[in-house]
């Protein structure tokens, strides 16, 4: 085994894995794991190539700044070639990016702007174009442009193409792939025309984008809407793309791509983010539709670590009604967190402030209710323990009984959700009974997601 002397070396030669227990109908389906690149996605390839690109053609030195406006891992990609190779790297992302790669982004030292992700080509909110503003406002610094670098495309020419190639001993009947800058797609699509060119280039995009029907009908709409895949799907043709080659294009649902990267975890032991559940999803439609046996290729194009607060996180897919719960037709629809699920969060009322502190930052949530044995005792909110500690901290180690609030107004299950609205104005949170059962907590943005899922 080798001793590598960076962790760009690392780069590339990932693994290919043969499905086993999806529904691939009577093809077989490959999975090149991309999520083993070190920074965790397949945009490692074009970190290095565009960098490198402009280091050979000496348009950057080490020390310049580069900046970029990225949906995706793209970022992630430029962050860590650019710290190992020392210049300071400014990111545009918009504001859909799911916390884990902010994070990630600011520990390898990036300055990461926030954006807007409702807004179109063309709006100086736009996070490309503000990337391009930035860049141009900022002296001495190098826009790299991912959308409109011949070093995007060549990443894959010069890398992932041939490995492809070699690990399935050069028969590749389709590949399925995703876009969002174009570069896997144009760089796999000109490879194979070259070296395999009976290989079909399936683009798998997401409902909202407009490339499904620019392929499938050659009309090229100027309106997009919105999509929480992160990383691919367009509302615009990127300067570098190459459809030539693309003759089928599926688009995969929001809730279908979340899914199927969810199932891909629990059958193939694949932690893939959710651009891999739009291009799994598409495969396995492009598989399944296959009248004779064919050999077909896909990517996990990122690790799904990056996703865990958001499509790993049963609650966030129930908040955004991409996971199911019997319908009851009363106050249990609001329930995010049913306490005889064991969802709720709770708290006794001999443990200590302390402790009540640090589970409402554990998970994220404004107050705890209180329970003794099986029955509710009372809620302990963030002001209650404020008011209690406030002038002296040492009271943290005060059992929360002596904060709480023990004289609780229960609503009805059986109620209207009208009648949340006073319990809302009086600053306090719906407790939800059936007779003395006590069944969770209804908070203000558990009925804003409720009625936002009713438009859906």
């Amino acid at each position: 085994m080798t001793v590598h002397q960076s962790v760009l070396e690392l780069i590339g030669r990932t693994p290919m894995v043969r499905a086993q227990r999806l529904d691939t109908g009577l093809c077989e389906l490959f999975l090149k794991l991309e999520s083993a690149n070190p920074g965790g996605s397949i945009k490692d390839r074009i970190g290095l190539s565009m960098i490198e690109g402009a280091e050979k053609v000496g348009k950057i030195k080490p020390g310049d700044t580069l900046v970029e406006g990225t949906a995706g891992n793209t970022g992630l990609g430029l962050a860590l070639v650019a710290q190992q190779k020392g210049y300071r790297l400014i990111l545009v992302v918009p504001d859909k990016m799911s916390r884990e790669k902010i994070f990630n982004l600011k520990a390898m030292g990036a300055e990461v702007v926030l954006t807007r992700s409702d807004v179109a080509k063309g709006h100086p909110e736009y996070y490309q174009d503000m990337a391009e503003r930035i860049a141009r406002e900022t002296p001495g610094a190098y826009f790299i442009n991912q959308f409109g670098n011949p070093d995007n495309p060549a990443a894959h020419i010069a890398t992932t193409g041939p490995e492809i190639l070699e690990q399935m001993d050069g028969k590749v009947d389709a590949i399925v792939v995703g876009c969002g800058s174009s570069g896997t797609m144009t760089g796999l699509s000109q490879y194979f025309a070259e070296h395999s060119p009976a290989t079909e280039i399936v683009l798998a995009d997401p409902v909202g984008s407009i490339l499904t029907q620019y392929i499938n009908e050659g009309t090229l709409s100027t309106k997009s809407a919105s999509w929480m895949v992160e990383g691919i799907g367009e509302d615009f043709l990127p300067s570098i793309s190459d459809f030539s080659r693309v003759k089928k294009a599926y688009a995969i649902s929001d809730k279908e791509s979340f899914l199927t990267a969810r199932e891909l975890l629990a059958k193939e032991g694949m932690l893939g983010g959710s651009s891999t559940g739009t291009l799994v999803a598409a495969a396995l439609k492009y598989c399944r539709e296959q009248t004779s046996p064919k050999r077909v290729v896909t990517l996990v194009c990122d690790t799904g670590n990056k996703y865990l607060s958001k499509m790993y996180n049963d609650y966030w897919m129930l908040d955004n009604g991409f996971l199911e719960r019997e319908p009851h037709g009363d106050l249990r629809d609001l329930l995010l967190r049913p306490f005889a699920q064991r969802d709720t969060v709770v708290i006794g009322p001999n443990e200590l402030l302390i402790t009540a502190y640090t589970r409402m930052k554990l998970y994220d949530v404004s107050q705890l209710p209180v329970i003794d044995g099986h029955k509710l005792v009372g809620i302990v909110d963030e002001s209650d323990v404020l008011m209690h500690v406030h002038a002296d901290e040492t009271r943290f180690r005060d059992p929360v009984s002596t904060a709480m609030m023990s004289n609780l107004q229960m609503l009805s299950v059986s109620e209207p959700i009208e009648a949340l609205l006073p319990v809302f104005e009086r600053g306090h949170v719906a407790i939800v009974v059936d007779g003395e059962q006590f069944l969770g907590l209804i908070t203000r943005i558990d009925l804003l997601n409720y009625l936002r899922r009713k438009v859906n």
